[in-house]
């Protein structure tokens, strides 16, 4: 029995570290960002005299900045996670492709 291009991918060392790592990098940085979002919208839900705190003399409040750092934080991690698969799960996949064609 002939075995398919998927079939000899699949058994390879480097897929199967490949597939582990990505994994593994991937719910770390979902977990990551769960907790920051459903953090501020717990504050959102159950303490907003927290976010409604004022900064200075304005009319800026806690909650404001709060805000902007879970959208920064959503960047700053999707640019880690690129980085990373630009870099190492690349390196992976050009491997594997080398070795199985």
């Amino acid at each position: 029995m002939e075995t398919t291009l998927a079939d000899k991918i699949a058994a390879h060392p480097k897929y199967r570290e490949l597939k582990a790592k990505r994994s593994s990098f991937g719910w770390t940085l979902t977990i990551l960002m769960m907790i920051v979002y459903y953090g501020f919208i717990l504050l959102v839900a159950f303490n907003k005299p927290f976010l409604l705190q004022k900064l200075g003399s304005g009319v800026m409040t806690l909650g404001m900045p709060i805000g902007l750092g879970v959208i920064i934080f959503t960047i700053v991690i999707t640019g880690i996670y690129v980085r990373r698969a630009n870099s190492e799960f690349d390196d992976l996949t050009e491997e594997i492709k080398k070795a199985v064609l």
